[in-house]
């Protein structure tokens, strides 16, 4: 029977209802992406001048900037959304109705990895490892942003425009409402518990549940969150909870893989997805990183972009159970 389910860390509500998956038209798939074009990739190795001039990169060799030798590669987005000259746009005649304020901050590119391949799934786990090193030195160069938002789109579906695996990281000078949320939700929790942490807690649970543990390893575990709002989404979460992503160390690249391998598993290839990194943002006295995982299985509708609740069809214990065997 279908049942309203409300995200701990978030606040938002979830209809689970299973039995829509075998409705006519209900069922999930995903097929095959065309493979990349080296000739035309501006993220292969060999066209660094199809890029900005990079601002960091890994070079196990040395070498000169913006040249071939790199496993991981950071440029400004050529098409940026934040930029740190952004003007002031002009006042408006009705301010109480009309707000806009510049959109200042710094807006980057992630190259995760020289190959020309699609998905984060696509390389070792150590090359993962590497890019997510990179991930949190960027963080950290941008400590002093409110916000780091930090994602992985994959494949047309996901939001990607360039097909070669890459991450985006805004640094942002305001911290988003439903970030800010998450935030005050955290706070609430340790004083109602008299100090607890709302995702270790919850992570604690879990462990001792395994409806929805999907795996883990000495450094983290991956789970289908109670609310997950998308079919197959998981949550990585660290066994030591630690407010900052970019704080923690390198770990959590070989249970992202693996979470990673088993969706392609699960579906026969690298399924459209989203990813991204979630981070104490400024004003956080309690908090605990994670990664959200969210495959592109089904398009937002009506009811989604309309209420802000959303129709999940398969159960997270469902979607747990199908990638533990996978």
């Amino acid at each position: 029977m279908p049942e309203v389910r409300v995200d701990p860390l978030t606040g938002l509500r979830t209809i689970v209802a299973g039995d829509r998956a075998t409705r006519p038209g209900g069922g999930l798939s995903a097929t095959p992406a065309d493979p990349i074009d080296p000739a035309t990739d501006p993220f292969a190795e060999g066209h660094e001048d199809q890029t900005p001039p990079e601002v960091f990169a890994l070079r196990p060799a040395g070498g000169e900037a913006d040249t071939p030798g790199w496993t991981v590669r950071v440029v400004p987005n050529l098409y940026p959304a934040l930029d740190a000259d952004s003007p002031v746009p002009e006042p408006h005649a009705e301010p109480d109705l009309f707000q806009a304020f510049p959109a200042t901050g710094a807006h980057e590119v992630v190259i995760n990895s020289p190959k020309p391949v699609l998905s984060l799934a696509d390389l070792s786990a150590e090359e993962v490892a590497a890019a997510m090193g990179v991930w949190r030195e960027r963080m950290r160069a941008h400590a002093g942003a409110a916000c780091r938002h930090l994602i992985v789109n994959e494949r047309r579906e996901g939001g990607a425009s360039l097909p070669h695996t890459h991450a985006q990281l805004y640094a942002l000078d305001f911290v988003p409402a439903a970030i800010a949320r998450e935030r005050e939700r955290f706070g609430a929790y340790a004083t109602r518990t008299m100090g607890g942490n709302l995702l270790a807690d919850l992570l604690q649970h879990e462990v001792r549940q395994r409806v929805r543990l999907v795996a883990y390893d000495d450094e983290a575990v991956v789970m289908a969150p109670y609310g997950s709002r998308m079919p197959f989404q998981l949550m990585l979460v660290p066994r030591d909870t630690r407010p900052r992503f970019e704080d923690d160390g390198p770990l959590g690249a070989a249970l992202l893989h693996d979470a990673l391998t088993r969706l392609r598993r699960r579906f026969g290839c690298n399924p459209p997805l989203n990813l991204w990194v979630r981070t104490a943002p400024s004003g956080a006295e309690h908090f605990c990183w994670r990664i959200d995982i969210v495959p592109r299985l089904t398009h937002l509708a009506g009811l989604e972009l309309g209420t802000g609740v959303h129709l999940n069809i398969v159960a997270p214990e469902q979607a747990a159970a199908e990638l533990r065997d996978a």
